[in-house]
């Protein structure tokens, strides 16, 4: 069984990669994880963490993403955004949205919460849920926020080359080959739910949004139709779940070495090709691979870059702190 979108060429011209992160579709996809059993060595240390911080509030936000099937859109838009910017959003839903999100994901959740069919209704109840949704994103999502950002960054630029070297065809067909798979003229997916259906575009394409907490493919029908799957799914587990480091606070013996004309060379133009391999690393600067990659190990472990493995290459990309160091007056 599979949810098959079926392509066009106005389809494929029009299917794009996200520009940057979307926080409440993250969040939502946070929200199924700290829920499911899946992932234990990888998640449980923060599904730990998070569920001794939940408020009671953010707890009635939990009760309406559920690991498995819809939850009503307005919690969840595919926007890009700060985190401030997309609650204010939410809170001015339209209340017949509300009240046709809700109805709608009531009629395959027979679990929902009573008090959700009130929402459109009750100000005061409503006002409460927006407040949850965003103490649930301080509890799962803003500490870790910056590395979110860098692995994102790493996987659109891994994302921008297959469209370079072998076109859409190649961006649909590696982006999650083990959930989804290209058969032109059709992408067929599958779903956690079983979910079986046809998908005809006609012409809007689809928006693809990489996912740090996605295990799978999931299909969004809206406006534009958006297919989430997993971003930089070869890195480490500490990375994903170890709590953000404030840049001013990061300090490393090897800083001090950094102003050498080479790894000036090697950071600033890893600062100029977010996500370049050690091969194109190497090219660009001028040097050897092998010294490439001894200077960005260096680069790494004094925080200035972060490198992710992707199948047989390895992906570079500048921290906070290693834009800081390149505005710093003298650093070239």
């Amino acid at each position: 069984m599979a949810y098959r979108i079926h392509f066009t060429v106005q389809d494929l011209a029009r299917t794009r990669v996200a520009e940057a992160p979307m926080p409440l579709h993250e969040l939502e996809l946070a929200a199924r994880a700290l829920q499911s059993r899946s992932q234990p060595a990888r998640l449980d240390a923060w599904r730990h963490r998070a569920r001794t911080q939940l408020s009671a509030q953010a707890r009635m936000a939990l009760a309406l993403m559920p690991t498995v099937g819809s939850s009503p859109n307005f919690l969840s838009p595919t926007k890009a955004g700060t985190i401030e910017e997309l609650l204010e959003q939410v809170r001015a839903t339209p209340r017949e949205r509300v009240r046709s999100d809700v109805l709608e994901t009531a009629l395959h959740h027979p679990s929902l919460p009573a008090w959700a069919r009130d929402l459109a209704d009750d100000p005061s109840l409503f006002a409460e849920l927006c407040t949850g949704l965003g103490h649930l994103h301080t509890f799962l999502l803003a500490p870790h926020w910056t590395q979110f950002t860098e692995h994102l960054a790493v996987d659109q630029a891994l994302r921008l080359q297959h469209i370079l070297t072998g076109g859409v065809d190649q961006l649909l067909t590696q982006a999650n080959p083990r959930w989804m798979r290209w058969n032109p003229p059709v992408l067929e997916v599958r779903m956690a739910n079983g979910a079986e259906r046809d998908l005809y575009l006609e012409g809007q394409g689809i928006l693809l949004i990489p996912s740090i907490f996605g295990t799978r493919t999931i299909v969004t029908d809206s406006q534009p139709v958006s297919v989430s799957y997993p971003a930089s799914q070869d890195q480490h587990p500490h990375e994903l779940t170890a709590p953000a480091s404030a840049p001013g606070h990061r300090r490393s013996p090897g800083v001090s070495t950094l102003l050498g004309r080479t790894r000036t060379v090697v950071l600033t133009t890893i600062a100029e090709h977010q996500g370049c391999s050690t091969k194109e690393l190497a090219a660009r600067a001028g040097i050897a691979a092998a010294s490439a990659s001894e200077h960005a190990t260096i680069l790494r472990e004094a925080g200035l870059i972060r490198s992710l493995r992707h199948r047989n290459s390895v992906r570079h990309s500048l921290t906070p702190l290693g834009q800081a160091l390149l505005d710093t007056p003298g650093a070239g």
